[in-house]
């Protein structure tokens, strides 16, 4: 819940959204011409929420340090996604180094829950990043 509400102002400040015009106070807004990194969000979300669980359950701080530093910065990387779908730099440098570090933590300790789990999410963004970098660039 609390991942959420610091993701949502990062949708809806997109340079794309347009004002609706027959709003009396312009809160409401539409998408025009705009693709959501919904994958990137939800990978964000995951991982802030993460470290704020590892803080309540362990009360560990460096857990929710690094849970809200890496969650934020993947949360960026989703919101630059989602303003240009070649601007991947920031989202794979944030997943690839979550990858590294917590696969190491898998590998050492052989638990699932987390770095397992954060690894292999971590694995599959990079995968889906690294593919978005392959992909021809499309003519406009």
């Amino acid at each position: 819940m609390f991942s959420c509400l610091l993701l949502a102002p990062l949708v809806l400040c997109n340079s794309s959204v347009a004002q609706h015009p027959d709003s009396p106070i312009g809160v409401f807004a539409y998408v025009s011409n705009m693709s959501v990194d919904w994958v990137g969000y939800g990978y964000a979300a995951l991982v802030a929420s993460g470290g704020v669980i590892g803080y309540v359950k362990a009360g560990s701080v460096p857990s929710l340090a690094a849970g809200l530093l890496f969650g934020g910065l993947a949360g960026f990387g989703a919101y630059q996604i989602s303003n240009d779908p070649n601007n991947v730099w920031v989202s794979l440098a944030t997943s690839g180094a979550l990858a590294g570090l917590m696969g190491k933590r898998f590998y050492a300790s052989k638990k699932f829950m987390p770095a397992g789990l954060v690894a292999g999410a971590s694995l599959l963004l990079v995968g889906k990043l690294s593919l978005t970098l392959l992909q021809k660039p499309q003519e406009s």
